[in-house]
């Protein structure tokens, strides 16, 4: 499956504001609605599991903790304006305290989840998908290959 055709379908008017001077919490709102579309497509179609099990696999990588992890892996190839979202995002105050994530993971889920955001209000689907599957491609393998328990 081509990641860009999740993203591409997605009805969606431009916003009338630039969104880099939207708040990280407005960016992040939009963008982990559209992560988790992203994430229940990319399961959808790539296993027959029945709905509980991609479910279970959904909410696994839609977590903070999955979400910082996976800002981490890309941090290096984000671009400069990438880079300054979201470390407008890593220094955002939360609004709420987490329930199942430090503040310091949960702060890392906000701007990751504000990147996705601002990558699909700017139109820069193909960029968004991009970062989105390789994402997963990189949790479909660490789920066939589960590091050995030490």
């Amino acid at each position: 499956m081509t990641g860009d055709r999740v993203l591409h379908g997605l009805w969606h008017r431009r916003p009338e504001t630039d969104p880099l001077t939207w708040s990280i919490q407005r960016l992040a709102y939009i963008g982990d609605a559209v992560f988790e579309l992203y994430v229940r497509m990319f399961l959808i179609t790539a296993s027959n599991k029945p709905s509980g099990a991609l479910h279970g696999q959904s909410v696994r990588l839609v977590s903070a903790a999955a979400q910082a992890a996976a800002l981490e892996s890309i941090s290096a190839s984000l671009s400069s304006t990438e880079t300054d979202l979201v470390r407008r995002g890593r220094n955002a105050k939360p609004h709420s305290m987490p329930k199942h994530a430090s503040q310091s993971v949960y702060r890392l889920a906000t701007a990751f989840e504000a990147l996705i955001g601002y990558l699909y209000l700017t139109e820069q689907d193909e960029r968004a998908a991009e970062i989105c599957h390789t994402i997963l491609e990189a949790s479909e393998h660490e789920e066939a290959d589960p590091k050995p328990e030490t």
